[in-house]
C-alpha cells in the first residue's frame, strides 16, 4: 500500500468575483482531481481550533495527526530544528522575517510594504543576516539564516511571556505602530527591530535590488516564539514509513521531529516559481525507494492569497494538477493498491490576505474502494456531502485506515 498526501497549503478561498464569484478551486482547471473526486469520500475538516491561531504550524501538525492542543509550542522551533539549531530547553525561538519597511523617519511610523522583500533569493538573504550577526549576537541572541525570508533567533535563557508578536503576512499595507511589540520582555527585540533598518538600508545588497527594481530587505520581523517540543515518530504512530517534500523550514521541521525522511528539492522557492517537476520526481522516487506515504507539501497558493494573487492562485491549483498529482498518479498504477489524499492545510481567502480557521474541504481517494463521489472537488461540493470532522487530527489515522 502506497499514501500520496498532497497538502496544497492554503488552498481554500471565499468567492471571487474576478472569477466569475468562484473559489479558485472552482475555477481551475484540475482534471486529475475532478477524476478522483468521483470516486472519493469528500467533506470538511476542522484543522485549526477557534482557540488556537490559524497558522501552517497548527495546521499541518494537525494534517499529520498531531494534535496541537498537545504538541504545539510555537512555529519557530520546527523551522529551527530544520536548519539544524539544536534548541536546549531553555531557549526561545523566534521566526525572523525580512520585511520591507515604508521610509518614514521614525520607525513606528513605518508601514509593512512586503512581508517578503519580493521573495528575497535564500542567497542575498544569507548575506544579509550573516551581516545582521555580526552586530547582534552575543551571548544571549543568536541569528541563523533560513531560507528566502525566512530566518531564526535563539534567545538563551529566553522568555515565553512576550505579549503578542503580530505575523507580518498579517498586517502587510499597515502601519506597524499599532503591532510592534510592546511587552517590557520585548524591549531588546524591539530595539534590534529598530536597529536592523539602520544596519540593512544602504547595504550593497539592497542597492542592488534597488536597482534591479526590486524591494529592498530592509527590517527584522520577529513573530511565531516558541520552545521545543518532542513529536512521536511518524512511524512509530503509524506503523508506516513517512517523508516529507517541501520548500518551508517550517514543514521541513516538522519532519525532522517526526522522524520522517525529508527530501529538498533542487529550486523549491515556495512560490509559484518552484520546482513543481522535481518535486514530483522527489515523490516517485520516495515511493521507489520503500517509503510507505510521502507527503508532499506546496506552499504556492498560501503565498498568492497572501498576495491577493487572484489568477496565480487560480494558476498554482492547476499547475499543481499537471505537474504533480498526474504524473504521480501514473507512477502509482504500478503498485497493487494506493490511497490519496488532497487539502490544504487552512484557508488564505484572497480578500483577507491571510489565514482563516474555517473548516476546509478533503478529499480521500482508495483505487480499490467504492465510493461515490463529486464531480468535482471544491469547497462547495465538501459541504454539500455533509461530510464533517470536527476534530482535524483524527483525519490521518482515518485516511491510513479507509
Amino acid at each position: 500500500m502506497k499514501y500520496l498526501v498532497l497538502l496544497c497549503d492554503g488552498m481554500a478561498d471565499y468567492p471571487v468575483d474576478e472569477l466569475g464569484n468562484k473559489t479558485p478551486m472552482g475555477a481551475s482547471y484540475t482534471p486529475s482531481m475532478d477524476k478522483l473526486a468521483k470516486g472519493s469520500r469528500i467533506g470538511l475538516v476542522k484543522t485549526v481550533a477557534d482557540n488556537m491561531k490559524p497558522g501552517s504550524d497548527v495546521a499541518n501538525l494537525a494534517v499529520l495527526g498531531y494534535d496541537p492542543q498537545v504538541y504545539y509550542s510555537g512555529r519557530s522551533p520546527l523551522e529551527a530544528g530544520s536548519i539544524g539549531i539544536d534548541m536546549k530547553p531553555t531557549d526561545v525561538s523566534f521566526r525572523c522575517n525580512l520585511v520591507t519597511l515604508s521610509d518614514e523617519e521614525n520607525y513606528e511610523d513605518k508601514t509593512i510594504l512586503d512581508y517578503c522583500a519580493d521573495d528575497i533569493s535564500t542567497e542575498e538573504a544569507r548575506i544579509l543576516v550573516e551581516y545582521l550577526a555580526e552586530h547582534f549576537d552575543n551571548d544571549e541572541f543568536k541569528l541563523y539564516s533560513g531560507v528566502s525570508y525566512r530566518h531564526c533567533l535563539i534567545w538563551n535563557n529566553g522568555t515565553m511571556d512576550v505579549g503578542t508578536l503580530t505575523p507580518p503576512h498579517d498586517i502587510t499595507g499597515k502601519p506597524i505602530k499599532e503591532y510592534i511589540p510592546k511587552h517590557e520582555n520585548t524591549k531588546k527585540l524591539y530595539d534590534m527591530m529598530v536597529k536592523s533598518y539602520d544596519i540593512l538600508k544602504d547595504h550593497p545588497v539592497n542597492q542592488a535590488r534597488i536597482a534591479r527594481g526590486k524591494r529592498p530587505a530592509n527590517s527584522m520581523w520577529f513573530w511565531g516564539e516558541g520552545v521545543r517540543k518532542a513529536l512521536m515518530p511518524f512511524e512509530e504512530k503509524y506503523g508506516i514509513k513517512g517523508s516529507m517534500i517541501s520548500a518551508v523550514d517550517l514543514l521541513k521541521g516538522i519532519g525532522k521531529f517526526s522522524e520522517m525522511n525529508v527530501v529538498s528539492v533542487e529550486g523549491a522557492t515556495g512560490y509559484i516559481d518552484t520546482n513543481f517537476e522535481g518535486k514530483a520526481e522527489a515523490c516517485i522516487k520516495e515511493f521507489e525507494n520503500g517509503q510507505d506515504l510521502v507527503y508532499v507539501h506546496v506552499e504556492a497558493p498560501d503565498e498568492c492569497g497572501h498576495r491577493n494573487e487572484i489568477e496565480n492562485k487560480k494558476k498554482s491549483l492547476e499547475i499543481i494538477d499537471e505537474k504533480i498529482l498526474t504524473p504521480v498518479l501514473s507512477a502509482l498504477e504500478k503498485y497493487d493498491d494506493y490511497k490519496v489524499l488532497i487539502m490544504p492545510d487552512h484557508a488564505t481567502p484572497l480578500c483577507l490576505k491571510t489565514h482563516t480557521n474555517d473548516p476546509i474541504p478533503f478529499l480521500m481517494y482508495h483505487k480499490k474502494g467504492e465510493v461515490k463521489g463529486c464531480d468535482e472537488f471544491t469547497e462547495e461540493t465538501a459541504k454539500a456531502t455533509g461530510d464533517y470532522v470536527e476534530n482535524g487530527h483524527e483525519l490521518m489515522q482515518m485516511f491510513i485506515n479507509m
